[in-house]
C-alpha cells in the first residue's frame, strides 16, 4: 500500500510538469524552420558546435528520436563537431525534464543541468575535431543547393536600341523566381487557419510521438523512484555516496540504461532520497540519456572510433567535474538540493494537480488503444 501511495504521489507531481514542458516542445517542434539545422551548422568549427548544442539542448527528442535526426543532420552536410555537440546535448535535457527537475529535484539542480549538459556537449563535439575536407557527395549536396533556378545567371542577351522583342526566357525565369513571392504572403484564408493548425500540430506530436517515446521509461522511472523511497533506508548509499567513486559508479550504472533525460529526473529524486550526494544524482542524468548501445553504434558506424572517445570523453569527464562543482558548491554555500515532496502546493493547488494526473493517465491510455490498433 506505501508503494502505491509513493508512486501515485510522484505521479501527481510529475503529471502538469512534464505537460507543460511536452506542450513547450511541441511548439518549438513546430514553429522551428526545417532548414534551420542545417543552415547553422554545416561548417565545421566552435561556432556551429555551439549552436547544435544550443539547439539540441530544449530539443524535444530523447536517446532514440535523437539519432535519426542526427544521421540527417551529418549526411546533409553537418560538421562532425556539430554533429556531436547535437547528438550529445540533445538526450541529456529539455524542456521537459527541464521542468520535472525543478519539481522533483529543486530549482539548483533545474539550472546546473542543462549547464553541464550544454558544456559536456560542446567539449565533445571540439574533440571530434575538424573534417578534413568534405566528401564529394558533401560537396555535390552544397553545390546543388546553392544552384536554383533563381540563382544561375541570367544569360546574356544583346538588344540593340531598334530591337522590341524581349527575350524569350526572361517570362520564364521571372515566373520561376517570382514563386517564393507568390507563397511569401499567405492568403487571408491561409493566416486564419495557420494558428489554430500548428497549435494543433504541436499538441498531436507532443501527446503521441513525444509521450511514447518517454513514457515507458517515465513509468519505470517513477516506479524505481517509489520502490526506493518505500523499501530503501535512507543511509544505504552513504558508503559510496559521495566523492568520486559514487560518480564512476553511477555512470556504470547509467550506461546500459536506456533512458531519456525526463524518465531519469525520478530515478534521480530517488537516488537522492537514499543518501547519493547531488553530484553522483547530476552524473547519472547526463550520463543515464546519453550513452546507451545505440547511440554508441550510431557514433561507430558515422563518425568513427576516434568520435567514440571523443564522445564517451565529453560527456563521462563533464559530468564528473560537474558532479564534483556540484557537491562543492552545496557544500561551501548550504544549497539545499532535496526533492520538493510536499511543497508542491505552494505552486498549484492539490486538486488542479490532480486533474492534470487524470489527463496524463487518459493519454497513455490513447497511446496504447493507438498501438492496438496497428
Amino acid at each position: 500500500m506505501a508503494l502505491t501511495d509513493n508512486f501515485w504521489q510522484l505521479f501527481v507531481i510529475s503529471a502538469p510538469w512534464l505537460l507543460l514542458g511536452l506542450f513547450i516542445a511541441g511548439l518549438i517542434k513546430v514553429y522551428l524552420p526545417k532548414n534551420f539545422l542545417i543552415k547553422h551548422l554545416g561548417k565545421e568549427g566552435f561556432v556551429s558546435t555551439v549552436k547544435a548544442a544550443l539547439i539540441g539542448a530544449p530539443m524535444p527528442l530523447c536517446s532514440c528520436g535523437v539519432i535519426p535526426a542526427a544521421l540527417g543532420l551529418r549526411r546533409a552536410g553537418a560538421s562532425k563537431s556539430a554533429t556531436t555537440a547535437f547528438l550529445v546535448s540533445t538526450p541529456e535535457t529539455g524542456v521537459d525534464s527541464i521542468s520535472v527537475s525543478y519539481v522533483l529535484l529543486g530549482p539548483f539542480m533545474a539550472v546546473i543541468r542543462p549547464i553541464a549538459a550544454i558544456t559536456s556537449a560542446i567539449v565533445a563535439g571540439l574533440l571530434v575535431g575538424r573534417d578534413k575536407g568534405a566528401t564529394s557527395e558533401e560537396s555535390a549536396h552544397k553545390h546543388d543547393a546553392k544552384e536554383t533556378c533563381c540563382s544561375k545567371k541570367e544569360p546574356k542577351v544583346e538588344i540593340s536600341c531598334c530591337s522590341k522583342k524581349e527575350p524569350e526566357s526572361k517570362p520564364a525565369e521571372v515566373a520561376c523566381c517570382s514563386e517564393n513571392k507568390h507563397q511569401t504572403p499567405h492568403s487571408h484564408t491561409d493566416t486564419i487557419g495557420e494558428p489554430s493548425s500548428r497549435i494543433f500540430e504541436a499538441l498531436h506530436f507532443s501527446c503521441t510521438k513525444l509521450l511514447q517515446d518517454t513514457a515507458k521509461w517515465l513509468l519505470i522511472g517513477l516506479f524505481f523512484a517509489a520502490l526506493i523511497q518505500t523499501f530503501v533506508p535512507n543511509d544505504f548509499f552513504t558508503q559510496w555516496g559521495t566523492g568520486i567513486l559514487a560518480m564512476v559508479v553511477v555512470v556504470l550504472i547509467s550506461i546500459p540504461m536506456y533512458i531519456c533525460a525526463t524518465a531519469s529526473t525520478p530515478i534521480a529524486a530517488g537516488l537522492l532520497l537514499s543518501g547519493v550526494s547531488p553530484g553522483a544524482v547530476l552524473v547519472f542524468m547526463l550520463a543515464g540519456p546519453a550513452t546507451n548501445i545505440a547511440t554508441l553504434g550510431v557514433v561507430i558506424n558515422e563518425l568513427g572510433k576516434r568520435a567514440v572517445a571523443a564522445y564517451l570523453t565529453g560527456v563521462i569527464g563533464i559530468a564528473i567535474i560537474f558532479g564534483l562543482l556540484t557537491d562543492f558548491l552545496v557544500e561551501t554555500y548550504g544549497i539545499e538540493v532535496a526533492p520538493m515532496l510536499g511543497e508542491e502546493n505552494h505552486v498549484l493547488p492539490h486538486w488542479l494537480m490532480q486533474a492534470f494526473a487524470i489527463l496524463l493517465i487518459a493519454l497513455l491510455i490513447r497511446l496504447v488503444v493507438l498501438r492496438f490498433k496497428k
